[in-house]
């Protein structure tokens, strides 16, 4: 199970290169539930996600992930209807960055987007429990929360003209 939160982001932390990083292609085949094909890096994955609704501020979704060939990948991403994402996906140790013991195990994964989303900027959470998540303040330089907003999901993002 992945739980997670998703804000915009209001400030972009100092020497972004500085944090390991990858580059993300992805694309969807359905949304209900969803298939997602992904690029990242050297590797291709196939995304199976069913999102679960509980009573708690974070999302909770049922994730399977399978490995693909990149001919696969190829052969899977000319069946996908609506648009792709494309994005810079840098993984930040919030401990590490804030010297916070309430971020200890905690990893943002700030994603800077590429193409007709360019300068959408997100990041994610992902936590080891929902008490967890439902009590996580962010930091400074995280913006609205949007975990419950539709408009924010990478599936919708695809879609979107």
């Amino acid at each position: 199970m992945e739980i997670e939160r998703k804000y915009l982001v209001s400030q972009v932390p100092a020497n972004l290169d500085q944090f390991r990083h990858l580059e993300i292609e992805q694309a969807y085949l359905c949304t209900s539930p969803t298939l997602r094909i992904r690029r990242m890096g050297d590797s291709f994955i196939l995304t199976v996600k069913e999102r679960i609704i509980l009573n708690s501020t974070a999302i909770h979704n049922r994730e399977e992930e399978f490995t693909l060939s990149a001919e696969s990948y190829k052969r899977l991403l000319a069946k996908c209807d609506s648009g792709h994402v494309s994005k810079t996906r840098y993984f930040i140790d919030l401990y590490h960055l804030t010297a916070n013991e309430a971020y200890q195990g905690l990893t943002a994964e700030l994603d800077v987007f590429h193409g007709r989303h360019d300068g959408l900027l997100l990041v994610e959470v992902e936590f080891p429990n929902t008490e967890r998540a439902n009590s996580f303040t962010p930091p400074n330089w995280f913006g609205e929360d949007v975990s419950s907003n539709p408009c924010y999901r990478n599936s919708f993002l695809a879609s979107m003209p």
